[in-house]
């Protein structure tokens, strides 16, 4: 059944869009940023052979945790721009802020505080951008310096300190310009500033990707069922994440009755929404950075390991298991995925706080007591639906991943990048419909004005 803002928005005369002056600014300016976010991503560090950079990175950083930040910041790190991490460690800043909002006390009261507290909140999260920015860009000048040293190559003109210091600044403020940026495009554009630079950099991989995929069709090196496979097997798998993205389990709340002003004892009833997939992305990035993380630190010590030693032997062991499309990778993938979805839920979602919101507003669900049964009840009923989240996204991860293992596709795009897409697709169309709708109703309210006052005369 479609909920009352469905309906609405089912109701929207989209004919007068042209006349809604301040949605389409905000639309422009969206845009506007967007292509400076597109800009940004061709702008190379200083002191960093792009030629050289670009043989490296294809030899050394296909397959690991890089691919997949290189695909979230549209290919800023295989280019080395000065916004080669993205939004990665804002992300990161601010995942690690509300799991410590809610683990503890301290952050839980400031959390409480209304606005003065979210201030303050994001100003921890900017200050921990800074901070991990700074050790990741870091690390990279150190990683530039030796990268390609094996084969005689030199992805750095001159390196030394000045290099590194250099590389760093220009990373630290490449990324906080970003995340300005961003929290530009939430205030004065539509949708989420970051997610929305982040579905940019994903989409604008894709032109070169299918590029690449005809290229071998022609060639021959692949058949042309692959091809009719990869865009039937897209389109389902984004209608699934469409139909899923938007299930949510409705638990009927009931408020007391009220007298209405025709003397009418009247009982209020809402709706407490509880999403399918609650956890979002969090748990595919999470549990693909860990699995991944082995493989990188062999192409970051330039593939130089050698099998002479314990830890050699174990690295190239671990590698070959943990290869993209093996039983290993994808078992050890799926239960990553199931276990970062019940630990994201179980931090952020309180069942006790919220029965204890309901209660205060004199609230009761049907059939269970207020206070500690409605949190138990609460519990479970999240639980159950978790479940159902997990599952939904284990399939979607693990589908992609094993198709582009067996058909040998010469791009990335998992299961992760098209949650994305779609989710950030549906609440940029959501704010669309919301502004659209706020539109109407402020000509059907001038319209009423007028019209009372020509009857006063």
């Amino acid at each position: 059944m479609a909920s009352r803002a469905d309906q609405l928005a089912s109701n929207l005369n989209f004919s007068k869009f042209g006349q809604a002056t301040e949605l389409k600014n905000r639309i422009w300016f969206t845009i506007g940023a967007l292509i400076v976010f597109r800009f940004l991503s061709f702008v190379p560090l200083p002191g960093v052979d792009p030629v050289a950079l670009a043989n490296l990175y294809s030899q050394a950083a296909s397959g690991g945790v890089l691919d997949i930040f290189n695909t979230f910041s549209g290919g800023s790190l295989e280019r080395m721009s000065i916004i080669a991490l993205g939004v990665m460690p804002y992300i990161t800043a601010s995942i690690v802020v509300q799991l410590a909002a809610a683990l503890s006390p301290s952050l839980a009261a400031l959390k409480k505080e209304g606005e003065s507290g979210r201030k303050k909140l994001n100003q921890y999260t900017r200050y921990g951008t800074v901070v991990l920015t700074a050790v990741q860009g870091y690390f990279i000048a150190v990683g530039l310096e030796t990268l390609g040293a094996s084969q005689g190559i030199a992805a750095v003109v001159d390196p030394g300190m000045m290099f590194r210091i250099g590389a760093v600044i220009s990373i630290v403020g490449g990324t906080l310009f970003l995340m300005w940026l961003g929290e530009q495009i939430t205030s004065r554009g539509i949708g989420n500033g970051v997610s929305l630079i982040i579905m940019a950099g994903i989409l604008a991989q894709l032109p070169r990707s299918f590029a690449q995929m005809f290229t071998q069709v022609r060639e021959g090196s692949m058949g042309g069922g692959t091809v009719v496979a990869v865009i039937v097997g897209g389109i389902a798998i984004i209608a699934f994440i469409s139909f899923m993205e938007r299930a949510q389990r409705r638990v009927l709340v009931q408020y007391p009755k009220r007298a209405t002003q025709r003397g009418v004892m009247q009982a209020d009833r809402s709706h407490l929404p509880l999403k399918v997939n609650t956890a979002g992305v969090i748990p595919p990035i999470f549990a693909s950075s860990l699995l991944l993380m082995p493989l990188t630190v062999t192409q970051m010590m330039g593939n130089n390991v050698q099998g002479d030693t314990a830890w050699g032997d174990f690295l190239i062991t671990l590698n070959q298991y943990l290869a993209h499309g093996q039983p290993l990778y994808m078992a050890l993938y799926a239960a990553g995925i199931i276990f970062f979805c019940f630990f994201y839920v179980a931090v952020v979602f309180n069942p006790e706080e919220t029965a204890e919101n309901l209660k205060k507003q004199n609230g009761f669900i049907p059939g269970i007591r207020p206070g500690k049964n409605t949190a138990t009840y609460l519990d479970f009923v999240l639980t159950r639906i978790t479940v159902i989240g997990a599952a939904y996204l284990a399939v979607i991860c693990l589908v992609p991943e094993y198709f582009i293992a067996q058909s040998g596709l010469p791009f990335y795009l998992g299961g992760t990048s098209l949650l994305i897409i779609v989710n950030v697709t549906i609440d940029t169309i959501s704010q669309i419909q919301s502004h659209m709708l706020a539109h109407q109703y402020g000509d059907l309210i001038k319209k009423a004005k007028l019209k009372g006052g020509v009857a006063r005369r």
